[in-house]
C-alpha cells in the first residue's frame, strides 16, 4: 500500500509553503498526502496581509478525522499560531503509536517577516511538542528561541542541538541556510543529532531570491521519506538532496521570494 503522511500547518494562497508545498512534495516524494489547516493567511511571493487561525476544535477535528480512517506512517506540523492549537497537536501525539514518528518544523515567522506563532505559544511548542518530535527541525533563529543562545555558527549550531534534545524529542535537525562570515558566502551547512552522532550535510548556496517555502518543503521530504521507511538519517540526507535541487530548479515564479521546485528530482 502506498504510503500516508499528515502535514497538520497553515494556508499559503501562492502554493509555495505550508499545506499547499507539503502535499505538492508528499505526492512527489510517493507518499500519500492528508492535511488538516491551523490558520489561514493572504500572501503571495512579495508581501503577508493577514495570518488568521482557526478555532482549535476544527483543528482537533481535521486530525482526529485523518487518524480514525487513514492512519500516516509519520506526520509533520508547520505553522501552529496559538497556544490551544499547540496543545491540540500535542494532545494527539500523546497517544499516538511510536510507528508515527512526528516531524516538528517549529515555524516562527515567514519568509515576509509575519509571526506565525505568538510569544505564548512559542513556549507551550517547547514545553508541550517538541518532547513528542522524532525529528525538530528549526532554522537558525528557531534553534536560538528553542535553546536559550545565540546560533551563528556551525559549534554554536551543535551547542543549540544538544540544548534542544534536551527537551525529549529523539532527534534534532539545524538549518543553517542564514549562516552568514567567512566561508558561508557559497556553502550551505546543516546539523544533525541523532542518538548521540553528529553529522553535517553541507552543499553549494545557490544564488536566487526563490527560496520561499525552503523549511515546509525540507520537513515535508523528511516525513515523506520517513512513511516510507528510511532511518532518520537517510530521510535527512535524501531530503537534502530533494531540497537543493529543489532550490537550484526553482520555476521562477512571482516577483518577490518564489516559491522551490515541488517537482524536482527525488535523485
Amino acid at each position: 500500500m502506498i504510503p500516508i503522511a499528515l502535514t497538520i500547518a497553515g494556508s499559503d494562497p501562492g502554493g509555495g509553503a505550508g499545506i499547499q508545498a507539503d502535499l505538492k512534495t508528499f505526492h512527489q516524494l510517493g507518499v500519500y498526502g492528508t492535511a488538516a489547516i491551523t490558520l489561514i493567511t493572504i500572501q503571495n511571493t512579495t508581501r503577508v496581509s493577514l495570518v488568521q487561525t482557526l478555532d482549535p476544535a476544527l483543528v482537533a477535528g481535521q486530525i482526529d478525522a485523518v487518524l480514525e480512517d487513514l492512519a500516516p506512517q509519520a506526520a509533520k506540523t508547520g505553522a501552529l499560531g496559538t497556544v490551544a492549537i499547540v496543545e491540540v497537536v500535542a494532545g494527539r501525539w500523546q497517544r499516538r503509536p511510536s510507528d508515527c514518528p512526528l516531524v516538528v518544523d517549529p515555524v516562527m515567522i515567514g519568509k515576509h517577516g509575519a509571526p506565525l506563532i505568538d510569544a505564548s505559544a512559542r513556549t507551550a511548542l517547547r514545553d508541550l511538542l517538541v518532547s513528542k518530535a522524532a525529528l525538530v527541525t528549526p532554522n537558525l533563529l528557531e534553534a536560538a528561541e528553542l535553546a536559550g543562545m545565540c546560533v551563528r555558527n556551525p559549534d554554536e549550531m551543535k551547542e543549540a542541538a544538544l540544548r534542544i534534545v534536551q527537551l525529549g524529542p529523539q532527534a534534532v535537525l539545524v538549518k543553517g541556510g542564514h549562516l552568514e562570515g567567512p566561508g558561508f558566502e557559497t556553502e550551505r551547512v546543516d546539523v544533525l543529532l541523532h542518538n548521540g552522532v553528529f553529522t553535517e550535510f553541507r552543499a553549494r548556496r545557490i544564488d536566487t531570491r526563490h527560496t520561499h517555502g525552503t523549511g515546509c518543503t525540507y520537513s515535508a521530504a523528511i516525513t515523506a521519506f520517513l512513511a516510507r521507511g528510511l532511518t532518520m538519517p537517510d530521510a535527512v540526507a535524501r531530503a537534502k538532496r530533494f531540497i537543493d535541487e529543489a532550490i537550484r530548479t526553482n520555476p521562477g515564479l512571482g516577483s518577490g521570494s518564489g516559491p522551490v521546485n515541488h517537482w524536482a528530482d527525488s535523485l
